[in-house]
């Protein structure tokens, strides 16, 4: 493979410079703009072919932006984060770099490595996490991976976007030292040791300068200072000027075709604005990522075709992923004074259980003696397994929790209760109903029909075959719905234009609809809706239609982008009826799954949240439903922190993070033993937000001070408690438990690595994450000891035993590790003196400690 790279490297090198001596400026200039909202124009005449490009990170959407091609779903990049696995990582981003193959994509638009800087960042979960060695490892092994199959990674969005709130025009103010420390860390981490292709340049400023237009950072650090020979795109829409833009270091304007590049870009080298020498570097760069994905004739591909991993199941990497993901928070023994009631008999026909003064623990779940399992919440049902914006994928199938504990315990009453619905609004049709999309023109004429998933019509940047956005007037999303229920059944369409719906023959809404926010991109994503009820009987067919006439989205008059939905909820009864039949039901089984989550309209790109408690009355569900069976393990289905006021109600919480599109097998998997829960929280949750360090999103006056410096996440909980005896987070940095017990027996520290040796003292085998933490010991010239955090995260490592077995884990010390951004000097200084390494199992709790002095 080394010999096929060193040949391409040679090969691309003397290609470029052939190609670019046979384009003419606008050529050139074109080659700088996309031709569409995904692709690159093709040159024929250099051998050049188009280059695709596609959203990630938990998938590869394609072009469309529907469900006419499948993607996998892999959990959430937090989850993936709280495996603490750079080959799971890597693993994950071959899968994705198999997909792109698939669908004809030589770009994958990911991974997103912002830090979690504030619990209340709506993108929180397309992030890795709080820390950033933790973030720019795991994202080296997903970029790793995705280019280990000759597709590109975009590592995004450089730099400080780690909010959503006005994210278009926000200033970031962050002082050299957080930002070189923390913000730019993972990007510069990802670059020397992963080399991606391409990065992407967020929307907003930081310290006054766009990022698009960001010379010293763009220049001066990630091409200067990091040697990133990669292409630098746009985020979409986010390049505003075209002489600051090129000079800048932006190689790439997205979307086309009218963008501050191309023409406009051409007519600013005949001005004399820029030069044409400027306008070939970027060409230069275009063509060699053209070349490293096979795009430019004549050169061999970066990676050659027999090196290309192959064969890889999706659907169990995306389970293996999840189980590995979910992270067990607490797991205490199940306090009972008397058995609980039930409808059945409580024993079977079989010997009791060995009895011993420790009772067990709440988790693993055991199946044999389990009749009736009472599964609670609507989340079980209907899964959320990712994250709402750009990272919209649409599987071919998804495992809801309920579906994989039925399927898990074929022998067991499984029974199901709403309890408590989270969502505001209504679900997209689905159940019961058969639907497609019909596409016409002005004249009446049927231009083109696809199958639909669901209710929900959605393209951006490219209609189906026969469909462009100058002939389309009208789509009708048609088909029957069945009902399953009777009585009132509420319908709800959303969308940005016309709108008509028929059930059954009869005209139940038609009006125009406009957006409800300035936010273009929101508008399209969740567009307002409007609701209707109909009074159905059930088991009987009608034929359903939403005729929808679109309008403009805000988004750009050429760009190619349609979004409606047809919603539809069942007649359900009274809340407080829901919350008591879901009490009837735990009380009458033997143990209780509560699934509770977070929804779209909590959590997504384009908004950031104003607060951390659940949406609706889980919190209430979960405190009626442990109140009447103690026996109540409650699984939080949510992207980053939420409040959990009830967790010391109950004897299990799970955290499953936005676990993809297996996530019900991957839950029975872990709740029922099959495998241990395998993740360690990758950011601290707190226990309500007014005891969170840092949650400032919303900027005054156009800007956010990042006044905290380098005191966010564990760092910041760490010194709040050492200077104010402030709160404990409810869940450290770091924190998750087994099936098993470990024992830290020795460590052996010098200032490159670290020794552990760990036992598994528990009775079944497991794995552990050794975390290797730097605590300095001594002062630092020109820094008050109160400006250093009290320890950072060095090093990591994963191990497994069985019982009773040792098993030892070798960590390297980064020399970066000991290093701070001295600003006065403008550079990175090696920090002499004593520290203290701590091997641990989160940040709270060290088992080991030794000394080393470094010079």
């Amino acid at each position: 493979m080394t010999d096929h790279r060193s040949a391409h490297t040679a090969a691309a090198a003397v290609a470029v410079e052939e190609a670019l001596g046979k384009l003419d400026l606008d050529t050139k200039a074109g080659l700088l703009s996309g031709q569409d909202v995904w692709t690159l124009p093709a040159v024929p005449e250099i051998g050049l072919r188009s280059l695709v490009m596609s959203d990630g990170p938990i998938g590869v959407r394609g072009q469309g932006w529907g469900a006419e091609d499948p993607s996998v779903a892999l959990p959430s990049p937090t989850a993936l984060a709280a495996t603490w696995d750079r080959e799971l990582a890597r693993r994950a981003g071959r899968l994705l770099a198999q997909e792109a193959r698939r669908k004809g994509v030589h770009v994958l638009l990911a991974p997103t490595v912002n830090l979690h800087r504030s619990p209340l960042g709506g993108r929180h979960f397309e992030c890795f996490s709080e820390d950033p060695y933790l973030t720019g490892v795991i994202g080296a092994g997903y970029v790793a991976g995705v280019q280990d199959g000759g597709v590109g990674a975009t590592v995004k969005h450089f730099v400080g976007n780690d909010a959503e709130t006005e994210r278009f025009t926000v200033d970031n103010r962050i002082a050299p030292r957080p930002l070189r420390e923390l913000y730019l860390a993972p990007f510069e981490h990802i670059v020397e040791t992963a080399r991606p292709w391409a990065v992407m340049t967020a929307y907003n400023q930081v310290n006054g300068v766009t990022m698009t237009e960001h010379r010293e950072l763009v220049d001066g650090v990630l091409r200067g200072g990091w040697g990133f020979d990669g292409v630098n795109v746009s985020d979409w829409t986010a390049a505003r000027d075209t002489v600051r833009a090129l000079r800048g270091g932006l190689d790439l304007a997205m979307p086309g075709p009218h963008t501050v590049f191309g023409a406009p870009l051409a007519a600013a080298v005949r001005d004399g604005r820029v030069t044409e020498d400027e306008v070939d570097d970027a060409v230069r760069r275009v063509l060699l990522l053209a070349a490293r994905t096979g795009c430019l004739e004549g050169v061999p591909a970066a990676v050659a075709p027999e090196d290309v991993p192959r064969h890889i199941d999706g659907r169990a990497l995306a389970r293996e992923i999840a189980r590995r993901a979910f992270v067990l928070v607490r797991n205490e023994p199940v306090a009972r004074d008397e058995p609980v009631a039930r409808d059945e008999p409580a024993v079977r026909d079989e010997p009791a259980p060995t009895r011993n003064d420790t009772p067990p623990r709440a988790l693993p779940l055991t199946p044999h003696s389990l009749r009736k399992l009472a599964v609670i919440g609507a989340a079980a049902k209907d899964a959320r397994v990712l994250g709402g914006g750009s990272a919209t994928v649409f599987p071919e199938r998804i495992v809801s929790p309920l579906e994989g504990l039925r399927a898990a315990l074929p022998d067991t009453d499984v029974t199901f209760s709403a309890g408590a619905d989270p969502r505001t609004k209504v679900p997209h049709a689905r159940a019961g109903f058969e639907l497609c999309a019909r596409y016409y023109g002005a004249d009446g004429a049927l231009l083109a029909e696809q199958p639909q998933f669901d209710g929900k019509v959605q393209a951006m940047g490219r209609f189906p075959d026969g469909v462009t956005q100058r002939n389309l007037h009208t789509v009708e999303l048609a088909g029957t719905f069945t009902p399953q229920a009777d009585g009132a059944h509420t319908f709800a369409v959303s969308g940005t234009g016309e709108l008509r719906l028929t059930v059954g023959g009869r005209v139940l809404f038609d009006a125009p609809c406009a957006p409800d926010t300035d936010d273009p991109f929101e508008a399209f994503m969740n567009p307002a809706e409007h609701r209707v009820q109909a009074e159905l009987t059930a088991g009987q067919t009608l034929h359903v239609a939403l005729r929808f006439v679109p309008r403009g989205t805000g988004l750009g008059a050429d760009l190619p982008v349609l979004t409606f939905a047809l919603g539809h909820a069942e007649p359900r009864p009274d809340p407080d009826a829901e919350i008591e039949e879901a009490v009837r039901a735990a009380t009458a089984a033997d143990a209780v799954v509560v699934v509770v989550a977070t929804t779209e309209e909590t959590e997504s790109e384009g908004f950031d949240r104003t607060g951390l408690a659940l949406p609706g009355r889980q919190d209430e569900l979960v405190s009626r439903v442990a109140a009447a069976n103690p026996y109540t393990v409650v699984v939080v289905n949510a992207g980053s922190p939420v409040e959990l006021p009830w967790r010391a109600e109950v004897p299990a919480v799970l955290l499953g993070w936005f676990p993809g599109q297996e996530a019900g097998a991957a839950l029975a998997d872990v709740l029922l033993g099959t495998h241990e829960p395998g993740g360690r929280l990758p950011t601290t949750w707190p226990a309500c937000l007014a005891d969170a360090p840092v949650t400032q999103v919303t900027p005054a006056d156009g800007r956010i001070a990042y006044e905290e410096g380098v005191f966010i996440g564990y760092r910041a909980w760490q010194r709040r408690a050492r200077e104010e005896a402030g709160p404990a987070p409810a869940y450290p940095f770091g924190h998750g438990l087994g099936y098993t017990d470990w024992s830290y027996e020795s460590l052996e520290a010098t200032p490159a690595r670290a020794r552990v040796r760990v036992r598994n003292t528990g009775t079944r085998h497991g794995r552990e994450v050794v975390q290797v933490y730097l605590a300095p010991l001594d002062r630092v010239a020109g820094l008050a000891p109160a400006d250093r955090p009290d320890r950072w995260l060095a090093g990591f490592a994963t191990v497994e035993a069985a019982p009773g077995e040792t098993a030892e884990a070798e960590i390297v010390l980064p020399r970066r590790a000991f290093e701070i951004w001295d600003e006065a000097a403008g550079a990175r200084r090696f920090v002499d003196g004593t520290y203290a390494i701590e091997a641990a199992r989160s940040v709270t709790d060290r088992r080991l400690a030794a000394q080393v002095t470094v010079a």
